[in-house]
């Protein structure tokens, strides 16, 4: 797309709450060589815009309420991050299911963070129903983005092990410290070109990243 050899990679970033992991991204923006171009909510009160603001880096909001439904959306956030002419769209907490048409735009160049060992426990409320079931081990994964929900190859996970005396809350926070290391990692792995999706299948150096079965669901 003509950017220069070991020129940081341009990045645009969803959101739609705190954005702690788009923090985590600005924090080792330098260190794995990425611009973050714009981050984008649909919800103009999402604390990650102040974040993003205090970064220096551009905002915008594209609030789902003002269209009539979500094909009228999603034409209206692609038309926004396009404006920025990123490399890489980073999903990081923007809490909404993207249309197909969206998300075949944007395959290969667009990731995912999922607070579970996917491809356990898709979908939300993943620390309560980990609890609730009884699992040993929790975690979060990066993974592409593909149109089934949650579904799209994995490209590196986190994981931490489940604890007696866990609730829900302090099982995502551990949860999100993984977050934090893994998600740049993976970005990093994309901006330097290690990682790519090809025919479906997610290749770091040129490899099949392995893929794990289910257990729960």
């Amino acid at each position: 797309m003509g950017r220069l050899p070991n020129s940081p990679l341009p990045v645009v970033v969803l959101i739609s709450g705190s954005g702690s992991n788009l923090q985590a991204l600005i924090d080792r923006a330098t260190e794995i060589n990425i611009t973050i171009r714009a981050v984008i909510s649909n919800k103009a009160d999402a604390y990650g815009l102040a974040r993003a603001q205090e970064a220096g880096i551009a905002t915008a909001v594209v609030d789902h309420r003002q269209f009539p439904d979500r094909a009228a959306f999603d034409q209206a956030l692609a038309a926004e991050v396009d404006r920025h002419q990123p490399e890489l769209v980073v999903l990081a907490g923007f809490m909404r299911i993207l249309t197909e048409d969206f998300v075949i735009h944007y395959l290969g160049r667009m990731l995912n963070i999922h607070p579970s060992l996917l491809p356990d426990f898709q979908g939300l409320n993943t620390h309560q129903r980990v609890l609730d079931t009884g699992a040993d081990q929790h975690g979060a994964s990066v993974h592409f983005v593909t149109p089934e929900l949650d579904g799209g190859p994995v490209v590196i996970r986190g994981e931490v092990p489940v604890l007696a005396d866990d609730d829900a809350d302090t099982l995502a926070s551990r949860v999100q410290e993984q977050e934090h290391i893994i998600y740049p990692q993976a970005v990093a792995w994309f901006a330097s070109g290690r990682l790519r999706l090809n025919n479906g299948i997610a290749t770091l150096d040129g490899q099949q990243i392995p893929q794990a079965k289910a257990r729960h669901t």
